[in-house]
């Protein structure tokens, strides 16, 4: 097998026809081990190899990619509604509507009223 200039041996041909069931399974557990292992080490060459390049070039990782500097959040939303009764209740407009507002609307006020 040649990659990229490389020659990779295998092991020893095994007879799998030969082998029970549990053995079988066994290899198959093995297996996927060893090839979530190969690709996480591939992965990581890739990375080292890319953080070099940047390094070279006199950037940072994060410049290139855009990485974000808290997980799972990007940004927060400006409010865009707020209670008259209580100014530090607000909505930004996004998600389920908050008691306050939906009591103000059930008694007959129009969403437009309660905008910032």
């Amino acid at each position: 097998m040649r990659k990229k200039g490389k020659t990779t041996r295998m092991a020893a041909k095994v007879n799998l026809s030969k082998m029970g069931l549990k053995e079988l399974l066994t290899l198959q557990v093995d297996l996927e081990q060893e090839i979530a292992n190969a690709r996480m080490r591939e992965r990581q060459e890739v990375l080292s190899r890319m953080e070099e390049l940047a390094q070279e070039a006199g950037f940072s990782m994060n410049e290139l990619v855009g990485g974000k500097t808290r997980k799972g959040k990007t940004s927060t939303s400006a409010a865009k509604y707020a209670n008259p009764d209580n100014r530090a209740e607000t909505w930004t407009g996004r998600g389920r509507k908050p008691n306050w507002l939906v009591d103000k609307l059930k008694k007959g006020g129009q969403i437009e009223d309660y905008a910032i």
